[in-house]
């Protein structure tokens, strides 16, 4: 028999031992091993529909080929995604057309216009001035801000523009950074170390992260037994160290917070040499008394400050008086303004940065308050102004904006600054709105004023709309086109036109809405604020109508080297069936017979040439201007004469 062969127990041993790159082997794969199934049930998430994505812009659903802000992007910012805020949504197209000056607007609050969500906001005032200044110009203003945000947001949203073509980038932010989303003082406070609190937000990006925060949000209710409760305003909900006193170590970590994101911000966009223009910031100094202060009545009190304040004033000492309500406001511990700190650190950014501009609004609110005192009579409460306030913060951003030469508008017809107040869209239903959103935020924390006892008298139409409106039992477009029909049915035409024109700026890539207000600017005798209309209605949606009404508008103003183009398009897409060659080729000599007539404006032979012309084509208003012409040089002109009974005929 053949004997087994015995392995030594030795040689076994080492069968069994690792070499080394077997054992780094080994020890790579454990430690991949959890990144491996992460990266997996990230996927899975992703592939399920999990959570959100937090991009800043996506496709608009409503408009191919343009891009709207996400509506999830600030989640991303709150821990309690319930609190989370939801802004404007403003197309812009995904490839920036030749000659388009785009604007992205980033804050908060304030920076969105509230409480006028709509149109009452700066960058609306500012839409509707550069649209009606540089009418052949295009204009994207695309306002980014949110409630209950800061100077982290502000960072974050900064970070995702360069890659969308900005022109410039406008910024008003800074009285949210002890109370705003991952403020110092907030519930959404995460770390005070803004280095940890970006790695913490770069993470929220993956879906198991959003899985692991919802997961111990909902484990942290069940503990604790409490619910973000909807019912308190974002004020209340949001502040959670409700006293931060004057040089503590909480009111400078929110300097530095904001020192640090706006620096590196300006860093980046400055870097990338994109214009951005930061403003100071504005608050109520004589008008609203400290939200909480030291007890007692030393130099300590807020209260004390304030009284203090209101003497001076009263004794006409204005320059103590300012001083004190500055004091006031830098002790009140519950900060809801920004100190002083934040316009030093706004001041030091145009210095540092070569393409960083400091809009000082503070001054232009100095100049329309009593004694360079703000107070009522441009801000609404605290921190958000009125709707001269949000017209002064425009003007400040405008002329921001010629001092850079991005806009210039030297030898046009500017629209002033008294032209726009007066000009402005805005309705008596926004303006309502305003004012009660306003009695509902003051009537709860910190402010706690009672609610003005309702009138009895029957409401009017706008103070039904507006109510509603401010409780969100009614969406804006559909309050617009109530007010529009009421106001048609009342044939008050000027009405209809300004809500027309408010909606526009709302929606200003809507053919329709240009259409609508073009037709209505004829029937008030508006033709040159018709042009302008119908031309963007045309830019927007080339067709055989709107080229038609243009063309023979622009004729009847007696411009025929203006209408020609469109006459051109016209015939080249002609749907009347009526043969336009007879008209084109009018025109056509029309425009040489207008140059030779504008080197000599006293031939009476031309002047009737023209008259007769137009006379042709039934157009009365053109023929009267040269057959009176004609007849001033030459009252008893017979051709004129003739032409004159004709157009009486054509008119009765």
């Amino acid at each position: 028999m053949t004997k087994p062969v015995v392995t030594p127990a030795k040689t076994l041993a080492d069968r069994r031992r690792m070499t080394r790159p077997q054992l780094w082997l080994f020890k790579g794969i454990a430690m991949l091993l959890p990144l491996v199934l992460l990266a997996l049930l990230e996927g899975i998430l992703r592939v399920a529909g999990y959570g959100h994505d937090l991009r800043l812009f996506v496709d608009d659903p409503q408009q191919p080929g343009f891009l709207v802000m996400n509506r999830y992007a600030s989640e991303r910012y709150f821990t309690e995604t319930d609190n989370a805020t939801v802004g404007n949504f403003e197309p812009f197209r995904k490839y920036k057309a030749d000659g388009t000056l785009r604007i992205f607007v980033l804050g908060e609050s304030t920076t969105i216009g509230y409480p006028y969500m709509h149109n009452g906001s700066f960058h609306r005032w500012l839409q509707y001035r550069l649209m009606h200044t540089f009418p052949e110009r295009e204009f994207e203003i695309i306002n980014l801000s949110l409630t209950a945000v800061n100077s982290y947001t502000v960072f974050g949203f900064a970070r995702e523009l360069a890659a969308h073509q900005p022109d410039a980038v406008l910024i008003y932010t800074g009285h949210n950074e002890y109370y705003g989303a991952l403020g110092v003082g907030s519930t959404s406070s995460i770390a005070h170390n803004p280095k940890v609190v970006r790695l913490v937000l770069w993470l929220r990006d993956f879906r198991v992260v959003q899985l692991v925060t919802k997961a111990l949000t909902k484990l942290k209710r069940a503990v604790s037994g409490k619910q973000v409760d909807l019912r308190e305003n974002l004020m209340k909900r949001m502040a959670a160290d409700q006293q931060i006193s004057y040089g503590s170590g909480a009111y400078a970590q929110g300097i530095e917070q904001f020192k640090t994101n706006m620096n590196d911000l300006c860093q980046q966009l400055s870097g990338q040499k994109i214009p951005v223009f930061v403003s100071n910031l504005v608050s109520n100094e004589k008008d609203l008394k400290p939200f909480i202060s030291a007890s007692g009545n030393g130099p300590e009190s807020a209260e004390q400050q304030y009284r203090l304040g209101k003497q001076a004033y009263k004794q006409g000492d204005f320059r103590t008086a300012k001083k004190a309500f500055i004091q006031a406001k830098e002790l009140d511990l519950l900060r809801f303004r920004a100190p002083e700190a934040m316009n030093q650190v706004i001041d030091e950014l145009g210095k540092q940065y070569p393409n960083v501009t400091v809009v000082d609004t503070k001054t232009y609110f100095e100049r329309q308050s009593p004694q360079g005192i703000l107070g009522k009579e441009t801000l609404l409460e605290h921190v958000h102004p009125n709707l001269l306030g949000y017209a002064l913060l425009s003007d400040a951003f405008y002329e921001a904006l010629k001092k850079r030469r991005l806009i210039d508008p030297a030898n046009r017809a500017e629209l002033s600054f008294a032209q726009l107040r007066q000009q402005m869209p805005i309705t008596t239903v926004d303006s309502l709105q305003g004012a009660y959103e306003m009695m509902i935020l003051k009537e709860g924390w910190p402010f706690n004023e009672p609610m003005p006892p309702e009138e009895t008298r029957p409401k009017t139409l706008e103070e039904q709309l507006a109510g509603a409106l401010a409780v969100k039992q009614l969406i804006w477009r559909d309050a617009m086109n109530q007010l529009a029909a009421y106001y048609a049915k009342q044939n008050d035409l000027r009405k209809v036109l300004r809500v027309t024109e408010s909606l526009i700026l709302e929606y200003p890539n809507d053919p329709g809405l240009y259409d609508q207000a073009g037709k209505l600017c004829m029937s008030l005798s508006k033709n040159e604020d018709a042009v302008w209309h119908q031309k963007k209605a045309f830019q927007l949606a080339n067709s055989f109508e709107r080229a038609q009404r243009l063309f023979v508008l622009l004729l009847k103003m007696d411009r025929p080297d203006a209408a020609l183009p469109y006459l051109r398009y016209a015939a080249a897409n002609n749907q009347s069936g009526f043969s336009l060659g007879e008209l084109q080729a009018f025109v056509e000599q029309l425009v040489g017979l207008k140059k030779q007539y504008e080197q000599d404006s006293t031939n009476v032979k031309l002047s009737n040439q023209l008259a007769t012309g137009y006379l042709k084509f039934a157009n009365a208003t053109a023929a009267t201007r040269y057959v009176k012409k004609t007849l001033q040089h030459d009252p008893h002109n017979a051709v004129a004469l003739q032409l004159s009974r004709q157009i009486e005929r054509l008119r009765k």
